[in-house]
């Protein structure tokens, strides 16, 4: 079982990025949460990973922090929720901020979530709450990102990759991006927003 990564980051584009571990690039998937504070392509990185095996696949996932990975491993226990949704936690909210969210019950904050829907919220609620506690803590490994060729076109993508429909990805993107912003700003600008 492969914990943690530590190498150079040759690759970034939401969700995937690729880290090269002394000639050998590791492939994986990781939440917005990462990828706002992963440094610039060419320098070195450490992740947090999840190595995730099923009959048909393997996937790896990195975190830059340890409570992103134990929040990604603890909402994954809630029945009827998978990597997919656990990712989408993530990259629509901080650990702390969902956290809060479980603990005071915001049933309707956790549906502005992609893939998270009323009944969903609400098994999150009951079963996690007991937990949200020892979601919170934990440093930030890396810092810096870099400023693609068209950000918002990049954001756009990711935002319909989390589960938003193309118009409506296209439309928060739009919203949210200010001139100069990188995708990984947009990104976190729109989902803040959504989640107003």
């Amino acid at each position: 079982m492969i914990g943690r990564l530590r190498g150079t980051l040759i690759h970034k584009q939401p969700p995937w990025l690729v880290v090269d571990v002394h000639g050998v690039g590791y492939e994986l998937e990781a939440p917005m949460s990462t990828f706002y504070d992963l440094p610039e392509v060419g320098r070195d990185v450490a992740l947090f990973t999840h190595h995730a095996q099923k009959e048909d696949s393997v996937s790896l996932y990195g975190f830059l922090t340890e409570p992103e990975r134990r929040l990604f491993r603890d909402v994954q226990k809630v029945s009827g929720i998978g990597a997919k949704i656990a990712l989408a936690v993530l990259s629509g909210t901080s650990v702390n901020q969902f956290a809060s969210l479980v603990q005071t019950g915001d049933v309707a904050a956790l549906t502005k979530i992609p893939g998270i829907g009323k009944k969903t919220a609400e098994r999150m609620v009951v079963e996690l709450r007991d937990r949200a506690a020892d979601f919170v803590g934990g440093a930030t490994l890396a810092g810096g990102t870099a400023v693609p060729a068209d950000p918002l076109s990049e954001a756009t993508i990711a935002l319909q990759q989390l589960g938003y429909k193309p118009a409506e990805a296209q439309k928060m993107a739009q919203a949210a991006a200010s001139d100069g912003d990188p995708p990984e700003t947009i990104i976190r600008k729109a989902l803040q927003s959504a989640l107003r």
